[in-house]
């Protein structure tokens, strides 16, 4: 809209409170006929302020070790997408740091667990994956591709884990399967110590490590961190599907 101008009216004297009144009126044009006086703020001005605050308050820089409410509400948010973060405890701690890693490989960050602004902007828009299949109950899957575990129910992602699989020259099996032992403890292996392992083809399992990499590296079992696999224990089974693919 083209703000008009009244007809000039030279024999009429204007008051204080009717140059207010008049101001009212137009507040909210994005082009104001004339400047406003000292001391009066026009919506257009009062908008712009707003926006120039906005633009100039810069979310923090979150890594491990950081703290504080900023904190806590990149938790709630993670918690929110079904990032397995643990508890919204306002510390940046591993659960953390593996959640934001699990976070930034599904939407194609770089997977270095800080929260700078491209990650808080992807926070924002973020990826929503699907699994590849769907059923009534819990199944897993593991994506190699991205580097991630889903726990899956009714065609909907509950639950994104991050994960590390085997590396080239020992690849994880591909296909579908389920699980078929547990054990409830630590398993001393050939190729090293695995932390309630869920067995789902010959040696190769779903197991719980002290060190899950931001990369293929196991020797071709599916890594997650011990804290994840102990909130995942109580909800997978004997008998859960279990989808690996590329």
């Amino acid at each position: 809209m083209v703000p008009v101008s009244p007809p000039s009216t030279p024999h009429r004297h204007v008051g204080p409170r009717a140059a207010l009144g008049m101001a009212l009126l137009v507040t909210g044009l994005a082009v104001p006929a004339a400047p406003a006086a000292a001391g009066v703020t026009t919506g257009a001005s009062r908008a712009v302020a707003v926006q120039v605050a906005l633009s100039s308050t810069a979310q923090p820089v979150l890594r491990q070790g950081s703290r504080g409410s900023a904190v806590t509400g990149l938790q709630r948010r993670l918690a929110t997408l079904h990032y397995d973060v643990g508890s919204a405890d306002g510390i940046f701690g591993p659960s953390t740091f593996h959640a934001v890693v699990a976070f930034q490989k599904v939407n194609g960050l770089t997977r270095d667990g800080i929260v700078g602004p491209r990650t808080w902007a992807a926070l924002d828009r973020p990826v929503i994956p699907r699994p590849k299949y769907s059923h009534t109950g819990y199944s897993v899957e593991a994506n190699l591709t991205t580097q991630v575990l889903y726990l899956a129910r009714g065609g909907s992602v509950v639950r994104i884990l991050d994960a590390s699989s085997g590396k080239s020259s020992t690849p994880t099996p591909t296909g579908n399967y389920t699980i078929l032992r547990r054990i409830d403890g630590w398993r001393q292996s050939d190729l090293g110590l695995l932390w309630r392992p869920n067995y789902f083809y010959r040696g190769y399992a779903v197991h719980g490590a002290t060190s899950v990499p931001n990369y293929p590296a196991s020797h071709g079992c599916v890594r997650v961190p011990i804290p994840a696999m102990n909130r995942l224990w109580s909800i997978i089974g004997v008998g859960v599907p279990v989808h690996i693919y590329r």
